[in-house]
């Protein structure tokens, strides 16, 4: 009875239902009485204790930032080296290279993150499901079914092989072959590290431990993470040993691999294989890929190989809309098990998080890809110094977001640090739009920390608006759809950032530089001019001096475009509500224990039982 209680809670009441899926009118009014009742509405939600935090709760933790360590570094330590390895292997595709990752990352996370969970619809209420049809990523899926720990392995493993085509590579097409399996392990890490975090700790402390594992990332397992990747890779490309960029990412997965394996013991609910496959959305998840990669291609293009008003850009463009949009009604009306959490949308402080999560993921892909890029041809960096560069942005991004999780749980205030956060974006990316080839490098530095400074405080505030209005229950499907906009975003800011930089360079580069690179796509070799970056400061007078500003002005729209994205940010906060944070966590998949594995094969009794009323 007692394991069966754990697995079926009671059907949650119509007066809790609607306190969750939707917000009050006045929150200054209901703020303090529904502070009074959380401890009662997050158990009568599926609500439990957070897991004691020993010191295999704390190895656990270890293991998620290792794991974030792969990610991190493959995404800014490869900006870095790219003008060496498009040089070396005389591709013109270089966008691919960093496009080619993130679609990776993006199209198969409605598709892993489903294997890990099996019965989020028995920790559910009926009438939730019922009458909100209750829609789910896919990525959210497969983790229901099959565990997390058995999907970080899994994600794990394909981010091995990517690397390890990476590091073979002999020409561009193979690498961005190889980048492309990077990806899809590194969306599946990326999903379960969010997912995990939300199993053992509650909303109201998660902020601060989303920033110690980004601080982790940085100073853990070899000392390479999201602030030292791009060092490390310029170190790397300088010294003609790039591919070492990738299978340095062998024996960190490997201890990645080992720690999860030992330590991630979660609670994961039996269910028979052929009920776990049916509950996988495939024509969702089908539809979504195909739209998401038609959408990548045409950005892709756009402006480069091809004009926008060229069919080759806007069919797919077109294509690839049309197949969202049919994709979303699709979920909403077909599926039994729908994989876009639409429901969880309904909110307007939810749909507020997702934007801003969306927002600040272009700010931040656009920064990290590009940045380095500016020094090497605006300043005569090395790929090394470009790497020390923009320590202004990267080495602030991860304590802001610790500070930022810590004043949150202090607090229990999202809204402001939001605020602050995309009022400093602004301000940093507004001012980094004067600068051009020959401001010093201390001016840099500091606009750099304001920039990084933002996008910490809005890396890890984002989660707030997007959970506070939710079931603890419902936290799985909801972060899953949360990294989906965040790697999405990601492919957005490199995609456009690079047609900023290229379709400005073919009217701002010399023509006498021009016309050492015949264009077959045309665009006038501004494609090419990325490959010969390394060499801009070998070049004569005054034509080394044209190029460089002529770079500099590119790069002038790109962080101007970043100052108005941040406005957009701004204004879509001010539609959030101050809410409640959850103070526990899913009882259903916490850490897993001698008398937890007992109630688990008994929920798996149940699930056969009855597959769908919780």
């Amino acid at each position: 009875m007692a394991a069966q209680a754990s697995a079926h809670p009671p059907p949650m009441s119509s007066e809790s239902e609607a306190k969750w899926s939707h917000e009050s009118q006045s929150p200054s009014a209901s703020l303090v009485p529904a502070l009074r009742h959380k401890v009662d509405d997050d158990a009568q939600n599926g609500g439990g204790q957070p897991m004691q935090r020993d010191w295999r709760f704390w190895c656990i933790i270890l293991s998620l930032a290792i794991c974030m360590v792969l990610t991190a570094m493959e995404f800014s330590s490869v900006a870095t080296a790219l003008p060496v390895i498009a040089q070396e292997l005389e591709g013109t595709q270089y966008i691919w290279v960093g496009s080619a990752y993130n679609l990776g990352s993006t199209v198969l996370l409605p598709f892993c993150g489903g294997l890990a969970q099996v019965s989020v619809f028995n920790v559910t209420s009926r009438s939730f499901v019922a009458k909100e049809n209750n829609p789910m990523l896919m990525a959210a899926r497969v983790l229901q079914i099959f565990g997390r720990r058995a999907v970080m392995l899994l994600g794990i493993a394909i981010f091995s092989i990517g690397s390890a085509l990476c590091g073979a590579a002999t020409s561009m097409n193979f690498l961005i072959g190889g980048r492309t399996v990077q990806g899809l392990g590194a969306g599946a890490i990326t999903a379960l590290i969010q997912i995990i975090i939300a199993d053992l700790v509650p909303l109201k402390d998660r902020g601060a431990f989303n920033g110690i594992i980004a601080l982790l990332s940085q100073f853990s397992a070899f000392a390479i993470g999201s602030g030292t990747g791009p060092v490390v890779g310029g170190a790397l490309a300088q010294h003609g040993q790039w591919r070492w960029l990738f299978y340095l990412n062998l024996p960190i997965c490997a201890v990645a691999a080992i720690l999860v394996a030992v330590f991630l013991r979660l609670k994961t609910p039996t269910v028979p294989f052929g009920e776990k496959m049916r509950r996988l959305d495939w024509i969702g998840n089908a539809i979504i890929v195909s739209s998401t990669t038609s959408i990548v291609i045409a950005l892709t293009w756009a402006g480069t190989q091809h004009p926008w008003s060229s069919p080759k850009v806007l069919v797919p463009l077109i294509v690839g809309f049309a197949g969202l949009a049919g994709f979303l009604i699709y979920e909403a009306n077909v599926p039994e098990y729908p994989i876009v959490p639409i429901s969880l949308m309904k909110s307007r402080t939810a749909l507020s998080g997702y934007t801003q999560n969306f927002f600040n993921g272009i700010v931040l892909s656009t920064l990290a890809y590009w940045l380095p890029s500016f020094f090497q041809a605006c300043k005569d960096a090395s790929p090394i110094a470009a790497g020390v560069d923009i320590f202004g942005a990267s080495q602030t991004i991860a304590p802001s977001s610790l500070v930022a999780g810590l004043i949150i749980q202090r607090f229990s205030r999202y809204r402001q640090p939001m605020w602050f956060g995309w009022s400093i974006v602004i301000l940093g990316a507004a001012l980094y739009g004067q600068i051009n080839e020959n401001t010093s490098r201390a001016t840099n530095f500091g606009v750099q920390v304001l920039l990084g400074v933002g996008i910490g405080i809005n890396y890890v505030a984002a989660y707030f608006p997007v959970l506070a209005p939710i079931p603890v229950t419902q936290s799985a499907p909801a972060l899953a759809f949360f990294v989906f906009l965040r790697n999405f975003a990601l492919i957005w800011g490199v995609t456009i950032g690079g047609t900023i930089v290229q379709n400005q360079l073919a009217s701002h580069l010399p023509p006498d530089f021009l016309a050492r690179f015949p264009s077959s796509s045309g665009s006038h070799g501004a494609e090419i001019a990325f490959e010969v970056i390394p060499r801009i400061r070998h070049l004569p007078q005054p034509l080394k001096d044209q190029v460089r500003a002529a770079f500099a002005q590119a790069f002038q729209v790109v962080w101007n475009t970043l100052a108005g994205l941040g406005g957009l940010g701004l204004l879509v906060s001010f539609a959030m509500k101050a809410l409640p944070l959850h103070t526990q966590v899913d009882e259903a998949w916490g850490r897993e224990t001698a008398k937890s594995g007992a109630a688990d094969v008994e929920a798996g009794r149940e699930e056969r039982k009855d597959p769908v009323h919780g």
